[in-house]
């Protein structure tokens, strides 16, 4: 099963974060990072840039609305992700626990459903199992 980890900080993280040295947030996410893929089980992540950075299109205005960040309430924003691949959901709340995320820090963890779980007959699903074998024989390449 795939689940995605999904990095949330709140105000108050935002600030404790601040009386922690960069190099030592890099060396606990650098560990937690070498644990999940000396465990096999990390299939990608990534941090994210500053919200400033981002945009937002809004779809319901005609034609979508694009607003630069940042946008939204702070524990909404998205700082970063992890995608893992496990046996079970305690599995994935076990490497969620570990995660060195401090006060303040949240993590929504949501299951990425597989191909199989949507209609076989459905055209559209059809051909994104073609462009997954595709992908899969390129990465073998």
């Amino acid at each position: 099963m795939k689940y995605m980890l999904i990095m949330r900080d709140t105000d108050e993280a935002y600030e404790a974060s601040k009386a922690v040295p960069f190099e030592e947030i890099l060396e606990a996410m650098g560990r937690y990072n070498e644990e999940l893929i000396t465990a096999g089980v990390m299939a990608g992540g990534d941090g994210l840039a500053p919200p400033e950075e981002g945009f937002v299109v809004d779809f319901s205005a005609d034609p979508p609305l694009v607003t630069d960040g940042p946008y939204g309430e702070t524990e909404a924003l998205f700082n970063g992700f992890w995608i893992l691949e496990v046996a079970s959901r305690a599995e994935v709340e076990d490497w969620a626990r570990r995660c060195p995320l401090g006060p303040g820090s949240k993590l929504e963890v949501r299951r990425i459903p597989g191909i199989d779980e949507f209609p076989q007959d459905n055209e559209w699903v059809q051909k994104e199992r073609e462009h997954l074998a595709k992908a899969d024989e390129r990465g073998r390449a």
